[in-house]
C-alpha cells in the first residue's frame, strides 16, 4: 500500500498539474473534450491505464466534459498513485485534444 501524501506534498505537485484541485482527500479535474466520441476515448484510455496501475478513478460523463476524482480509498487520502495517474490523464486528454479546465 502506498503511503498518504502530507498537505505540502500534494500541494507542491499539485503545481505540476494544471486543472487539478484537492477537495479533500482526493483531486479532481474536469476536462472538455473536443465532442463526445473524443471524451469517450478519453475514459477508454484511462480505463487501460487504471487497469495497469490497479488504480482507478471516479469518473463523470457529462456529453464532452468529463470530471476526474483520484483518492487512494485503502490508503485513505492522497498518494503518489493518484499524482501519477493524474498526470496520465492529462496527457491523455492532452492527445485527445482536451486540456484541463482551471
Amino acid at each position: 500500500m502506498s503511503r498518504q501524501l502530507t498537505h505540502e506534498e500534494i500541494e507542491r505537485q499539485l503545481g505540476d498539474l494544471p486543472g487539478w484541485t484537492r477537495e479533500g482527500d482526493a483531486i479532481v479535474a474536469t476536462i472538455e473534450a473536443p465532442d463526445f466520441p473524443a471524451a469517450i476515448r478519453i475514459v477508454d484510455e484511462v480505463a487501460e491505464v487504471a487497469e495497469e496501475m490497479n488504480h482507478h478513478p471516479d469518473i463523470d460523463i457529462r456529453w464532452r466534459t468529463t470530471r476526474w476524482l483520484l483518492t487512494t480509498h485503502d490508503a485513505g487520502g492522497l498518494t503518489q498513485l493518484d499524482i501519477e495517474q493524474a498526470h496520465r490523464i492529462t496527457e491523455i486528454a492532452r492527445r485527445h485534444g482536451a486540456p484541463a479546465s482551471d
